[in-house]
């Protein structure tokens, strides 16, 4: 590779690592090319991105950057996954290749700048997606009012039945 396309190489991965939601190394040695395929695949369609990177480019790249703490994890046959939208998916991509692989090796993590280990891109891995934790956190919001407005509609439902009950009432008096 030249030095030029080494250039572009190294600038581009820094602007990708800087704009991530997550970044997760792996060592994929012992994968052969229709496992790496499959793997690349998953990750895209989980919103990321895989690709295999020399450690000294990725050293480099990651300068600056919150991957930057990774620095240590840059070692033997390297991969990245790189988490452009939802982390928890990209994680549950890998945790779920490397249940059934045992070659693809999860060796750490960075997520809103904090190292992750393995056991952290685990449990990453078993969040519920984010759609839900949203769900979840406006119904959350939205109980009470429901509540609110259920107590309510009871209080005017009760004062209707006694109106009724007065009306028929006056009505047996006359």
């Amino acid at each position: 590779m030249k030095r030029e396309d080494k250039e572009v190489l190294v600038n581009r991965l820094h602007d990708e690592l800087g704009q991530s939601q997550a970044v997760f190394v792996t060592d994929y040695m012992g994968l052969n090319v229709e496992k790496m395929t499959r793997l690349r695949k998953n990750i895209k369609d989980a919103g990321g991105k895989y690709q295999v990177v020399k450690n000294t480019l990725l050293s480099r790249a990651a300068q600056e950057t919150p991957v930057a703490k990774l620095d240590a994890s840059f070692a033997g046959p390297t991969a990245i996954a790189i988490a452009l939208g939802d982390p928890v998916s990209i994680a549950k991509a890998l945790v779920n290749f490397a249940r059934e692989n045992e070659q693809l090796g999860l060796q750490g993590g960075v997520l809103g700048g904090k190292l992750l280990d393995e056991n952290g891109i685990q449990s990453l891995a078993k969040m519920p997606p984010k759609e839900v934790l949203l769900a979840k956190m406006l119904g959350s919001l939205n109980a009470p009012v429901s509540n609110f407005v259920g107590v309510f509609a009871a209080v005017l439902r009760q004062l209707v039945y006694v109106l009724k009950a007065v009306e028929d009432q006056k009505r047996q008096g006359e």
